[in-house]
């Protein structure tokens, strides 16, 4: 088994930290309106990275949280794993340039696999994690929304997955968006897939997570690591203790 790596995120929407429920722009609740005092707070809890998520960028565009991220990078020793309407390879490397050591591609690494396979290539893939965040259709197969959730590709998710594998994908982030902020539990069958399918890419599980014995789970099932969101920001799972699971 690989490295195990526990991801604490940040989701920020109109400077706020927030969580939505099921990626449901109309179901937001907000938390700590600090995102800087979060951030310092999970690092004095052990965590070595942090996903940091644009909602406002995610669906309409344009990162917008350079300066967060600027200072959460100089400030916490945080490693940041970031995205939100990431779209060329300027914005790329505009966010490594503001202290991301990962960029976040969503939509448009759905939509346009080939110009983002290009950039793994450019960038080199430990810099890149392609989110192939997915739902179940009608019909039983993987549908990829994308635009923040708010639409949904022709293509599914074996399809895309198999693109990137042979890339040369390293960090592949796939949220159950059914699950997510729902506290209901990682879909273990979703990431069993995933790991089976691309063992050779870090799979970092996401959406559901509540307490230790998810990410127990997560580690278990061979996933590269785990987000953390609703379940620190409401004080179900104790961070350190989460961080620990990393070295066990």
């Amino acid at each position: 088994m690989g490295e195990f790596t526990v991801y604490p995120a940040i989701d920020v929407r109109e400077g706020r930290v927030v969580r939505l429920l099921k990626g449901d722009y109309d179901r937001q609740t907000n938390y700590a309106p600090d995102p800087v005092e979060l951030a310092h707070s999970y690092a004095r809890a052990g965590a070595r990275w942090l996903h940091l998520v644009d909602l406002d960028a995610a669906r309409a565009g344009a990162y917008t949280l350079g300066p967060l991220l600027r200072e959460i990078a100089d400030t916490t020793g945080l490693q940041v794993q970031t995205g939100g309407g990431v779209r060329t390879l300027d914005d790329v490397q505009a966010l490594l340039d503001a202290g991301a050591s990962r960029v976040v591609v969503g939509s448009l690494a759905v939509r346009d696999p080939d110009t983002v396979c290009g950039w793994l290539e450019d960038v080199g893939p430990e810099r890149l994690t392609v989110a192939l965040d997915t739902r179940p259709g009608d019909d039983g197969t993987w549908t990829l929304p994308v635009s923040g959730w708010t639409s949904v590709a022709d293509v599914d998710l074996p399809t895309a997955l198999h693109r990137y594998d042979e890339a040369g994908l390293q960090h592949l982030l796939c949220t159950d968006i059914s699950r997510d902020g729902t506290l209901g539990g990682p879909n273990t069958h979703l990431y069993t897939f995933l790991v089976h399918s691309v063992p050779h890419v870090a799979v970092q599980a996401s959406g559901g997570a509540r307490d230790l014995n998810d990410v127990r789970a997560a580690k278990r099932l061979g996933c590269g690591g785990i987000i953390l969101g609703k379940s620190l920001l409401e004080g179900r799972l104790d961070l350190t203790e989460a961080v620990g699971e990393e070295t066990v």
